[in-house]
């Protein structure tokens, strides 16, 4: 297969318009400033970006780091602008979603998936628990960041729910990282592409899966450190 081929993923040339155009109209009766709009077409750019252009060839035939980088974007980035985007009037009408459960789901989704058996099993059937995986990610990411955008705690404690869970979440990252063999078969089993050896390959996965989920979780963390500072000084 042609590494560079665009993947044409059916089911995201579906999902990703039919979400954006349920937005479209949940903004017609809640009305949303430009801003939001922007980041629900970042989302929508993001999911795009990650399942039907070479991103996605790569990542289902060659290499696991670019699997990873697409798994953040899935399980973080895009739902992440998917939540900034809902406005407040129309969250308001979504039932609450409690702070601990919802980062236990989204560990636990995002621990098993990895699982060597389990990840292993999701590529070698990818029309159906490879999307039932992307979809759980998305699902799951979700839920994490909805109390951080609209939940009903303090600064000081999203800042500290959003360090937790990049912490709790990076020993995967590190863990690719650091073991000496490769540990999916299926990429070892995969045709190499630009000479990267299946152990280079994991090992340049899990830097960039650190990286990647460092980037969105201290921006996130940083907004609200500031802005608890800011309130206490305020108070003060």
């Amino acid at each position: 297969m042609d590494p560079y081929a665009w993947s044409w993923n059916p089911e995201a040339l579906v999902a990703v318009p039919a979400l954006a155009l349920g937005y479209a109209l949940a903004v017609r009766r809640y009305p949303a400033p430009r801003w939001r709009i922007a980041c629900a077409a970042g989302a929508a750019v993001l999911l795009l970006a990650v399942t039907i252009t070479p991103v996605e060839t790569i990542a289902l035939n060659y290499l696991l780091s670019f699997h990873l980088v697409q798994n953040v974007v899935v399980a973080e980035w895009a739902p992440l602008l998917a939540v900034l985007a809902i406005p407040p009037a129309l969250a308001a009408r979504v039932p609450r979603v409690p702070a601990v459960p919802a980062l236990a789901l989204w560990l636990v989704n995002y621990g098993v998936w990895h699982l060597p058996w389990i990840y292993d099993a999701a590529l070698r059937n990818p029309h159906t628990l490879l999307h039932l995986e992307h979809l759980l990610y998305f699902v799951t990411g979700l839920l994490l960041w909805w109390p951080v955008v609209h939940g009903d705690l303090g600064s000081g404690a999203k800042a500290v729910y959003v360090f937790a869970a990049f912490v709790l979440a990076s020993p995967i990252g590190l863990m690719l990282a650091l073991v000496p063999e490769p540990i999916y078969a299926f990429y070892e089993e995969a045709p190499r592409l630009w000479g990267v050896s299946p152990l280079l390959d994991q090992q340049i996965a899990g830097v960039l899966m650190s990286v990647t989920e460092a980037i969105v979780f201290f921006a996130v963390f940083a907004v609200y450190l500031v802005r608890f500072f800011r309130e206490q000084d305020a108070a003060d």
